[in-house]
Protein backbone atom coordinates (compact mmCIF):
# COMPACT_ATOMS: atom_id res chain seq x y z
CA UNK A 1 0.00 0.00 0.00
CA UNK A 2 1.41 3.43 -0.96
CA UNK A 3 1.62 6.12 1.34
CA UNK A 4 0.47 9.75 0.63
CA UNK A 5 3.68 12.21 0.87
CA UNK A 6 2.68 14.57 3.42
CA UNK A 7 6.11 15.53 5.10
CA UNK A 8 9.50 16.32 2.91
CA UNK A 9 12.79 16.68 4.40
CA UNK A 10 15.76 17.94 3.04
CA UNK A 11 19.23 16.60 4.50
CA UNK A 12 21.69 18.95 4.09
CA UNK A 13 21.39 22.73 3.44
CA UNK A 14 23.36 25.20 1.36
CA UNK A 15 22.36 26.53 -2.54
CA UNK A 16 20.58 22.98 -3.57
CA UNK A 17 18.68 22.53 0.07
CA UNK A 18 17.66 25.66 -0.31
CA UNK A 19 16.47 25.65 -3.33
CA UNK A 20 14.60 22.51 -3.16
CA UNK A 21 13.12 24.15 0.10
CA UNK A 22 11.80 27.29 -1.44
CA UNK A 23 10.43 26.01 -4.81
CA UNK A 24 8.63 22.41 -3.05
CA UNK A 25 7.13 24.72 -0.11
CA UNK A 26 5.82 27.76 -2.81
CA UNK A 27 4.31 25.06 -4.96
CA UNK A 28 2.59 22.67 -2.03
CA UNK A 29 2.00 25.00 1.00
CA UNK A 30 0.19 24.02 3.72
CA UNK A 31 -0.06 20.74 1.50
CA UNK A 32 3.58 19.57 2.26
CA UNK A 33 4.88 20.15 5.76
CA UNK A 34 9.04 20.78 4.83
CA UNK A 35 11.66 20.28 7.26
CA UNK A 36 14.96 21.26 6.60
CA UNK A 37 18.13 19.71 8.69
CA UNK A 38 21.58 21.11 8.40
CA UNK A 39 24.90 21.68 10.64
CA UNK A 40 26.70 24.81 10.85
CA UNK A 41 29.53 22.86 11.53
CA UNK A 42 29.86 21.35 7.65
CA UNK A 43 31.03 23.33 5.02
CA UNK A 44 29.41 23.83 1.71
CA UNK A 45 31.52 24.50 -1.54
CA UNK A 46 30.51 28.29 -1.49
CA UNK A 47 32.00 29.87 -4.76
CA UNK A 48 31.40 32.77 -7.27
CA UNK A 49 28.85 30.90 -9.27
CA UNK A 50 28.32 31.47 -12.75
CA UNK A 51 24.87 30.45 -14.07
CA UNK A 52 22.47 30.10 -17.40
CA UNK A 53 19.04 32.08 -18.53
CA UNK A 54 16.75 29.66 -16.90
CA UNK A 55 17.66 30.83 -13.06
CA UNK A 56 15.42 33.40 -14.05
CA UNK A 57 12.40 31.62 -14.51
CA UNK A 58 13.28 29.76 -11.23
CA UNK A 59 13.53 33.37 -9.59
CA UNK A 60 10.49 34.28 -11.19
CA UNK A 61 8.80 31.45 -10.03
CA UNK A 62 9.73 31.91 -6.32
CA UNK A 63 8.30 35.68 -7.12
CA UNK A 64 11.79 36.93 -6.24
CA UNK A 65 12.03 40.78 -6.61
CA UNK A 66 15.06 41.01 -9.11
CA UNK A 67 16.38 44.21 -8.19
CA UNK A 68 16.36 42.86 -4.77
CA UNK A 69 18.10 39.48 -6.02
CA UNK A 70 20.77 41.09 -7.33
CA UNK A 71 21.89 42.99 -4.37
CA UNK A 72 21.08 40.19 -1.71
CA UNK A 73 23.85 38.26 -3.95
CA UNK A 74 26.55 40.48 -5.05
CA UNK A 75 25.38 39.74 -8.46
CA UNK A 76 26.07 40.75 -12.39
CA UNK A 77 24.83 40.23 -15.49
CA UNK A 78 26.25 37.14 -17.41
CA UNK A 79 25.82 37.14 -21.39
CA UNK A 80 28.18 34.76 -22.26
CA UNK A 81 31.41 32.54 -21.51
CA UNK A 82 34.26 33.79 -23.11
CA UNK A 83 36.52 30.38 -24.16
CA UNK A 84 40.57 31.63 -23.95
CA UNK A 85 43.38 28.83 -25.38
CA UNK A 86 41.06 26.24 -25.97
CA UNK A 87 41.09 25.98 -29.68
CA UNK A 88 45.13 26.85 -30.03
CA UNK A 89 46.69 29.02 -27.10
CA UNK A 90 46.26 33.04 -27.74
CA UNK A 91 42.82 32.37 -29.36
CA UNK A 92 40.00 32.82 -28.03
CA UNK A 93 35.71 32.65 -28.74
CA UNK A 94 32.78 33.48 -27.43
CA UNK A 95 29.76 31.27 -25.85
CA UNK A 96 26.72 33.71 -25.97
CA UNK A 97 23.58 32.83 -24.49
CA UNK A 98 22.09 34.72 -27.96
CA UNK A 99 21.45 33.29 -31.48
CA UNK A 100 23.50 34.99 -34.08
CA UNK A 101 21.59 36.19 -36.92
CA UNK A 102 18.03 36.37 -37.69
CA UNK A 103 15.91 33.80 -39.46
CA UNK A 104 16.55 34.04 -43.27
CA UNK A 105 14.69 30.36 -44.75
CA UNK A 106 13.95 26.84 -44.30
CA UNK A 107 17.82 26.06 -42.76
CA UNK A 108 19.03 28.16 -39.75
CA UNK A 109 21.46 31.04 -39.95
CA UNK A 110 24.93 29.39 -40.04
CA UNK A 111 24.24 28.07 -43.66
CA UNK A 112 23.69 31.05 -45.38
CA UNK A 113 26.46 32.35 -43.26
CA UNK A 114 28.43 30.07 -44.59
CA UNK A 115 27.61 30.71 -47.67
CA UNK A 116 28.39 34.35 -47.85
CA UNK A 117 31.98 33.65 -46.49
CA UNK A 118 32.30 31.31 -49.93
CA UNK A 119 31.50 34.48 -51.09
CA UNK A 120 33.34 37.31 -49.52
CA UNK A 121 31.72 37.90 -46.48
CA UNK A 122 35.00 38.81 -43.77
CA UNK A 123 32.72 38.98 -40.68
CA UNK A 124 32.74 36.36 -37.90
CA UNK A 125 29.50 34.32 -36.83
CA UNK A 126 29.83 36.55 -33.62
CA UNK A 127 29.97 39.88 -35.23
CA UNK A 128 26.01 38.89 -35.95
CA UNK A 129 25.31 38.25 -32.27
CA UNK A 130 23.90 41.38 -29.97
CA UNK A 131 25.31 39.22 -26.90
CA UNK A 132 28.76 39.16 -28.47
CA UNK A 133 29.06 42.94 -29.32
CA UNK A 134 27.65 44.00 -25.67
CA UNK A 135 30.55 41.35 -24.27
CA UNK A 136 32.97 43.20 -25.83
CA UNK A 137 31.91 46.64 -25.10
CA UNK A 138 31.10 46.01 -21.71
CA UNK A 139 27.12 47.21 -22.55
CA UNK A 140 24.16 45.76 -20.69
CA UNK A 141 20.57 47.23 -20.57
CA UNK A 142 17.39 45.00 -20.27
CA UNK A 143 15.74 45.45 -23.79
CA UNK A 144 11.82 45.36 -24.08
CA UNK A 145 11.01 44.63 -28.19
CA UNK A 146 8.54 41.88 -29.82
CA UNK A 147 11.74 41.75 -32.44
CA UNK A 148 13.49 38.72 -31.90
CA UNK A 149 16.42 40.08 -33.86
CA UNK A 150 16.98 42.50 -30.64
CA UNK A 151 16.55 39.35 -28.12
CA UNK A 152 19.68 39.86 -25.47
CA UNK A 153 19.19 36.70 -23.09
CA UNK A 154 20.82 36.60 -19.86
CA UNK A 155 21.82 34.42 -16.85
CA UNK A 156 23.75 35.93 -13.86
CA UNK A 157 27.00 35.78 -11.30
CA UNK A 158 26.17 35.28 -8.09
CA UNK A 159 27.96 34.53 -4.48
CA UNK A 160 26.48 31.28 -3.80
CA UNK A 161 26.48 31.24 -0.52
CA UNK A 162 24.91 34.55 -0.13
CA UNK A 163 21.93 32.87 -2.42
CA UNK A 164 21.11 29.66 -0.30
CA UNK A 165 21.03 32.84 2.92
CA UNK A 166 18.90 34.19 0.78
CA UNK A 167 16.54 31.75 -0.24
CA UNK A 168 16.56 30.21 3.36
CA UNK A 169 15.02 33.71 4.54
CA UNK A 170 12.38 33.32 1.97
CA UNK A 171 11.90 29.48 2.92
CA UNK A 172 11.42 30.16 6.66
CA UNK A 173 8.93 32.86 5.70
CA UNK A 174 6.88 30.65 3.53
CA UNK A 175 6.82 28.03 6.65
CA UNK A 176 9.92 25.45 6.42
CA UNK A 177 11.24 24.09 9.31
CA UNK A 178 15.13 24.38 9.68
CA UNK A 179 16.85 22.11 12.46
CA UNK A 180 20.45 22.14 13.36
CA UNK A 181 21.99 19.54 13.49
CA UNK A 182 24.67 16.62 12.84
CA UNK A 183 22.89 13.48 10.86
CA UNK A 184 24.55 10.85 12.84
CA UNK A 185 22.53 7.74 11.40
CA UNK A 186 20.00 7.00 8.84
CA UNK A 187 16.90 4.96 10.21
CA UNK A 188 15.58 2.49 7.53
CA UNK A 189 12.73 0.80 7.20
CA UNK A 190 13.37 -3.43 7.79
CA UNK A 191 10.61 -4.52 5.64
CA UNK A 192 11.03 -1.78 2.36
CA UNK A 193 14.61 -0.59 3.22
CA UNK A 194 12.81 2.76 2.76
CA UNK A 195 14.23 5.63 4.65
CA UNK A 196 12.54 6.30 7.40
CA UNK A 197 13.88 9.34 9.98
CA UNK A 198 17.29 10.96 10.49
CA UNK A 199 19.19 10.82 13.93
CA UNK A 200 20.71 13.51 15.52
CA UNK A 201 23.31 13.27 17.33
CA UNK A 202 22.04 15.06 19.94
CA UNK A 203 19.38 12.62 20.14
CA UNK A 204 16.64 14.10 18.38
CA UNK A 205 14.91 11.88 15.34
CA UNK A 206 13.54 13.57 12.14
CA UNK A 207 10.57 11.50 10.14
CA UNK A 208 9.67 11.94 6.69
CA UNK A 209 8.00 10.41 3.84
CA UNK A 210 9.86 11.28 1.20
CA UNK A 211 13.68 12.66 1.67
CA UNK A 212 15.77 14.84 -0.76
CA UNK A 213 19.28 14.45 -0.25
CA UNK A 214 21.32 17.23 -0.75
CA UNK A 215 24.27 15.85 1.33
CA UNK A 216 26.94 16.92 -1.20
CA UNK A 217 29.73 14.61 -2.27
CA UNK A 218 29.06 12.29 0.36
CA UNK A 219 25.95 11.32 -0.55
CA UNK A 220 24.96 10.13 2.84
CA UNK A 221 21.13 8.77 1.89
CA UNK A 222 21.76 7.56 -1.63
CA UNK A 223 24.59 6.22 -1.81
CA UNK A 224 25.79 5.68 1.77
CA UNK A 225 22.46 4.58 3.33
CA UNK A 226 20.89 2.91 0.26
CA UNK A 227 23.72 1.82 -1.66
CA UNK A 228 23.61 3.29 -5.35
CA UNK A 229 26.95 2.87 -7.39
CA UNK A 230 28.04 6.08 -9.06
CA UNK A 231 29.18 6.06 -12.49
CA UNK A 232 32.34 7.60 -12.93
CA UNK A 233 33.47 9.91 -16.41
CA UNK A 234 37.04 10.51 -15.79
CA UNK A 235 37.95 8.04 -19.13
CA UNK A 236 36.15 10.65 -20.59
CA UNK A 237 36.65 14.08 -17.88
CA UNK A 238 39.91 13.20 -16.31
CA UNK A 239 39.99 16.43 -14.32
CA UNK A 240 39.22 15.52 -10.66
CA UNK A 241 40.65 18.51 -8.75
CA UNK A 242 40.30 22.49 -8.35
CA UNK A 243 41.70 25.12 -6.48
CA UNK A 244 39.23 28.18 -5.67
CA UNK A 245 40.54 31.66 -4.46
CA UNK A 246 38.33 34.76 -4.15
CA UNK A 247 40.32 38.70 -5.33
CA UNK A 248 39.52 42.02 -5.12
CA UNK A 249 37.11 43.24 -8.00
CA UNK A 250 37.96 45.01 -11.17
CA UNK A 251 37.23 48.98 -11.63
CA UNK A 252 35.15 47.53 -14.48
CA UNK A 253 32.67 44.76 -14.15
CA UNK A 254 32.37 42.24 -17.32
CA UNK A 255 29.50 41.14 -18.13
CA UNK A 256 30.57 37.77 -19.42
CA UNK A 257 33.08 34.25 -17.35
CA UNK A 258 36.14 34.02 -18.43
CA UNK A 259 37.50 30.32 -19.36
CA UNK A 260 41.08 30.52 -20.19
CA UNK A 261 42.96 27.03 -21.05
CA UNK A 262 46.35 25.86 -19.47
CA UNK A 263 48.64 22.90 -19.98
CA UNK A 264 46.26 20.83 -18.12
CA UNK A 265 42.69 21.96 -17.77
CA UNK A 266 41.51 25.55 -17.40
CA UNK A 267 40.83 28.74 -15.12
CA UNK A 268 37.39 30.71 -14.37
CA UNK A 269 36.93 34.19 -13.62
CA UNK A 270 33.68 35.64 -12.65
CA UNK A 271 32.95 38.95 -11.98
CA UNK A 272 30.57 39.76 -8.54
CA UNK A 273 29.95 43.15 -7.24
CA UNK A 274 32.36 43.01 -4.32
CA UNK A 275 34.89 40.16 -5.58
CA UNK A 276 36.09 37.84 -8.34
CA UNK A 277 35.42 34.76 -8.04
CA UNK A 278 38.47 32.84 -9.16
CA UNK A 279 39.83 29.00 -9.87
CA UNK A 280 41.33 26.67 -11.29
CA UNK A 281 40.12 22.63 -13.28
CA UNK A 282 43.02 20.05 -13.38
CA UNK A 283 43.46 16.62 -13.02
CA UNK A 284 46.10 15.35 -11.21
CA UNK A 285 47.27 12.76 -13.55
CA UNK A 286 48.71 15.72 -15.72
CA UNK A 287 49.35 18.76 -13.16
CA UNK A 288 50.41 18.43 -9.79
CA UNK A 289 48.53 20.43 -6.76
CA UNK A 290 51.61 22.84 -6.79
CA UNK A 291 51.74 23.06 -10.36
CA UNK A 292 48.07 24.31 -10.33
CA UNK A 293 48.69 26.46 -7.31
CA UNK A 294 51.32 28.36 -9.42
CA UNK A 295 49.68 28.55 -12.31
CA UNK A 296 46.50 29.64 -10.32
CA UNK A 297 48.05 32.60 -8.37
CA UNK A 298 50.25 33.50 -11.29
CA UNK A 299 47.71 34.39 -13.43
CA UNK A 300 45.45 36.36 -11.22
CA UNK A 301 44.00 39.90 -12.45
CA UNK A 302 43.61 41.38 -8.58
CA UNK A 303 44.86 40.38 -5.05
CA UNK A 304 44.30 37.25 -3.95
CA UNK A 305 41.77 37.57 -0.59
CA UNK A 306 42.40 34.50 0.89
CA UNK A 307 44.66 31.13 0.21
CA UNK A 308 43.23 28.96 -2.51
CA UNK A 309 40.78 26.24 -1.08
CA UNK A 310 41.24 22.56 -2.61
CA UNK A 311 37.94 20.87 -3.80
CA UNK A 312 38.57 17.08 -4.87
CA UNK A 313 36.04 15.47 -7.08
CA UNK A 314 34.78 12.92 -9.17
CA UNK A 315 33.14 12.91 -12.46
CA UNK A 316 30.15 11.31 -12.80
CA UNK A 317 26.57 10.51 -11.52
CA UNK A 318 24.88 8.42 -9.08
CA UNK A 319 23.00 5.82 -11.25
CA UNK A 320 19.96 6.38 -9.86
CA UNK A 321 18.86 9.52 -8.38
CA UNK A 322 15.61 8.35 -7.31
CA UNK A 323 15.49 5.22 -5.06
CA UNK A 324 13.11 4.24 -3.06
CA UNK A 325 11.73 7.23 -0.89
CA UNK A 326 15.26 9.41 -1.53
CA UNK A 327 15.53 12.00 -4.50
CA UNK A 328 19.46 12.88 -4.70
CA UNK A 329 19.66 16.78 -5.60
CA UNK A 330 23.05 18.59 -5.75
CA UNK A 331 26.55 16.89 -5.97
CA UNK A 332 24.82 14.15 -4.21
CA UNK A 333 23.38 13.54 -7.60
CA UNK A 334 26.48 13.85 -9.92
CA UNK A 335 29.49 15.94 -10.06
CA UNK A 336 29.99 18.13 -13.65
CA UNK A 337 33.00 20.51 -13.68
CA UNK A 338 31.69 24.06 -14.36
CA UNK A 339 32.80 24.72 -17.39
CA UNK A 340 29.04 25.58 -19.14
CA UNK A 341 28.07 26.89 -15.19
CA UNK A 342 25.57 23.73 -15.44
CA UNK A 343 25.55 23.47 -11.66
CA UNK A 344 23.02 25.15 -10.24
CA UNK A 345 20.81 24.45 -13.61
CA UNK A 346 21.33 20.37 -12.59
CA UNK A 347 19.74 21.39 -9.01
CA UNK A 348 16.92 23.59 -10.71
CA UNK A 349 15.89 20.89 -12.96
CA UNK A 350 15.85 18.19 -10.68
CA UNK A 351 13.64 19.64 -8.05
CA UNK A 352 11.06 21.14 -11.61
CA UNK A 353 11.01 17.67 -12.13
CA UNK A 354 10.43 16.30 -8.51
CA UNK A 355 7.31 19.10 -8.79
CA UNK A 356 6.08 17.66 -11.89
CA UNK A 357 6.15 14.32 -10.74
CA UNK A 358 5.61 15.05 -7.39
CA UNK A 359 4.03 11.41 -5.54
CA UNK A 360 1.52 13.17 -4.01
CA UNK A 361 -0.28 9.77 -3.30
CA UNK A 362 2.35 7.42 -2.92
CA UNK A 363 5.86 6.67 -4.79
CA UNK A 364 5.38 4.45 -8.16
CA UNK A 365 7.74 2.70 -10.31
CA UNK A 366 6.47 4.44 -13.19
CA UNK A 367 7.22 8.43 -11.29
CA UNK A 368 10.50 6.89 -10.64
CA UNK A 369 11.90 5.42 -13.85
CA UNK A 370 10.38 8.42 -15.78
CA UNK A 371 12.50 11.20 -12.98
CA UNK A 372 15.56 8.55 -13.73
CA UNK A 373 15.20 8.21 -17.61
CA UNK A 374 14.94 12.02 -17.45
CA UNK A 375 18.15 12.69 -15.26
CA UNK A 376 20.59 10.24 -17.20
CA UNK A 377 19.80 11.81 -20.24
CA UNK A 378 20.71 15.49 -19.10
CA UNK A 379 23.48 14.24 -17.51
CA UNK A 380 25.00 12.49 -20.32
CA UNK A 381 23.73 15.30 -23.34
CA UNK A 382 25.37 18.13 -20.64
CA UNK A 383 28.51 15.62 -20.54
CA UNK A 384 28.99 15.34 -24.08
CA UNK A 385 29.02 18.86 -24.41
CA UNK A 386 31.80 19.53 -22.17
CA UNK A 387 33.44 16.99 -23.92
CA UNK A 388 33.24 18.63 -26.96
CA UNK A 389 35.42 21.51 -25.78
CA UNK A 390 38.21 19.28 -24.68
CA UNK A 391 38.20 16.83 -27.46
CA UNK A 392 38.09 19.29 -30.31
CA UNK A 393 41.18 21.17 -30.26
CA UNK A 394 44.32 21.83 -31.88
CA UNK A 395 46.92 22.46 -29.40
CA UNK A 396 50.25 20.35 -29.22
CA UNK A 397 51.51 21.96 -26.39
CA UNK A 398 51.34 19.22 -23.79
CA UNK A 399 50.28 15.43 -23.44
CA UNK A 400 46.60 16.42 -21.71
CA UNK A 401 45.32 18.31 -24.96
CA UNK A 402 46.77 15.53 -26.82
CA UNK A 403 45.51 12.50 -25.19
CA UNK A 404 41.61 14.71 -25.05
CA UNK A 405 41.89 15.04 -29.11
CA UNK A 406 42.79 11.37 -29.45
CA UNK A 407 40.68 9.72 -26.63
CA UNK A 408 37.05 7.63 -27.63
CA UNK A 409 33.78 10.00 -27.31
CA UNK A 410 30.44 8.72 -26.40
CA UNK A 411 28.47 7.70 -29.84
CA UNK A 412 26.01 10.45 -29.47
CA UNK A 413 28.48 13.09 -29.42
CA UNK A 414 30.40 11.31 -32.35
CA UNK A 415 26.95 11.20 -34.86
CA UNK A 416 26.23 14.84 -33.71
CA UNK A 417 30.15 16.10 -34.93
CA UNK A 418 29.96 14.14 -38.09
CA UNK A 419 26.62 15.63 -39.26
CA UNK A 420 27.63 18.95 -38.57
CA UNK A 421 31.24 18.39 -39.86
CA UNK A 422 29.78 16.96 -43.30
CA UNK A 423 26.40 19.32 -43.49
CA UNK A 424 26.93 22.31 -40.75
CA UNK A 425 23.62 20.74 -39.45
CA UNK A 426 22.72 20.14 -35.69
CA UNK A 427 20.29 17.80 -33.78
CA UNK A 428 18.79 17.96 -30.78
CA UNK A 429 18.06 15.70 -27.90
CA UNK A 430 14.92 16.21 -25.96
CA UNK A 431 16.42 16.62 -22.57
CA UNK A 432 19.34 18.41 -23.70
CA UNK A 433 19.75 21.89 -22.15
CA UNK A 434 21.63 23.61 -25.08
CA UNK A 435 20.04 24.37 -28.28
CA UNK A 436 21.51 24.72 -31.50
CA UNK A 437 23.28 27.96 -31.51
CA UNK A 438 25.45 26.69 -28.34
CA UNK A 439 26.52 23.72 -30.36
CA UNK A 440 27.35 25.85 -33.30
CA UNK A 441 29.27 28.58 -31.15
CA UNK A 442 31.37 25.93 -29.62
CA UNK A 443 31.66 23.55 -32.71
CA UNK A 444 33.06 26.71 -34.65
CA UNK A 445 35.33 28.11 -32.06
CA UNK A 446 36.76 24.73 -31.28
CA UNK A 447 37.50 25.22 -35.03
CA UNK A 448 35.15 21.99 -36.26
CA UNK A 449 34.90 23.40 -39.71
CA UNK A 450 31.68 22.19 -42.14
CA UNK A 451 32.40 21.09 -45.32
CA UNK A 452 28.65 21.75 -46.99
CA UNK A 453 25.71 23.44 -46.29
CA UNK A 454 21.90 23.08 -46.79
CA UNK A 455 21.30 23.66 -49.87
CA UNK A 456 18.17 26.85 -49.61
CA UNK A 457 21.08 28.62 -48.88
CA UNK A 458 22.84 28.73 -52.86
CA UNK A 459 18.48 30.02 -53.38
CA UNK A 460 19.77 33.52 -53.29
CA UNK A 461 22.13 35.87 -55.69
CA UNK A 462 25.50 36.51 -54.59
CA UNK A 463 24.06 40.13 -53.94
CA UNK A 464 20.90 39.03 -52.20
CA UNK A 465 22.83 37.12 -49.87
CA UNK A 466 25.37 39.68 -48.89
CA UNK A 467 23.01 42.51 -48.47
CA UNK A 468 20.96 40.29 -46.20
CA UNK A 469 23.49 39.64 -44.37
CA UNK A 470 24.68 43.55 -44.13
CA UNK A 471 20.96 44.40 -42.66
CA UNK A 472 21.31 41.70 -40.45
CA UNK A 473 24.61 43.32 -39.40
CA UNK A 474 23.47 46.96 -39.09
CA UNK A 475 20.55 45.60 -37.29
CA UNK A 476 22.44 44.21 -34.37
CA UNK A 477 24.38 47.05 -34.28
CA UNK A 478 21.40 49.73 -33.57
CA UNK A 479 20.46 49.06 -29.62
CA UNK A 480 24.51 49.46 -29.10
CA UNK A 481 24.06 53.47 -29.03
CA UNK A 482 20.68 53.27 -26.58
CA UNK A 483 22.92 50.63 -24.32
CA UNK A 484 24.71 51.68 -20.86
CA UNK A 485 28.00 49.94 -19.24
CA UNK A 486 27.60 46.88 -17.67
CA UNK A 487 28.36 48.71 -14.19
CA UNK A 488 26.26 52.03 -14.36
CA UNK A 489 23.43 49.42 -15.49
CA UNK A 490 23.92 47.49 -11.91
CA UNK A 491 24.36 50.92 -10.30
CA UNK A 492 21.31 52.30 -11.67
CA UNK A 493 18.83 49.37 -11.40
CA UNK A 494 19.76 48.04 -8.41
CA UNK A 495 20.20 51.09 -6.41
CA UNK A 496 23.62 50.85 -5.16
Amino acid sequence: MQTPVKKLVIAGGGTAGWMAAALLKKVFAHQLEVELVESEDIGIIGVGEATIPPIQIFNQYLGLDEKEFLRETNATIKLAIKFENWRVKGESYYHTFGAPGATLGVANFQHYWLRAKELGLTQSLWDFDLNYLCCEQGLFNKIKTPNPVYDMPYAYHFDSALYGKYLRKLAEQAGVVRTEGLIEHVKQNCENGFVQSLLLKDGREVTGDLFIDCTGLRGLLIRKTLGLAYERWDHYLPANSALAVPTERFEQTLPYTRSIAHSAGWQWRIPLTHRNGNGIVYSSSYLSDEQAYQTLMNNLDSKALAEPKKISFETGRTTEQWHKNVVAVGLSSGFLEPLESTSIHLIQSAIVRLMKMFPNQGISEAQVSAYNAESKDEFETIRDFIILHYHVNERDDSDFWQDMRNMAIPHRLQEKLALFKETAGIFNDANDIFRDSSWLQVMLGQGLLPIDYHPSARTYTKEQLLEMMQKIRIAKQQPLAKLTSHDEFLALYTGQ
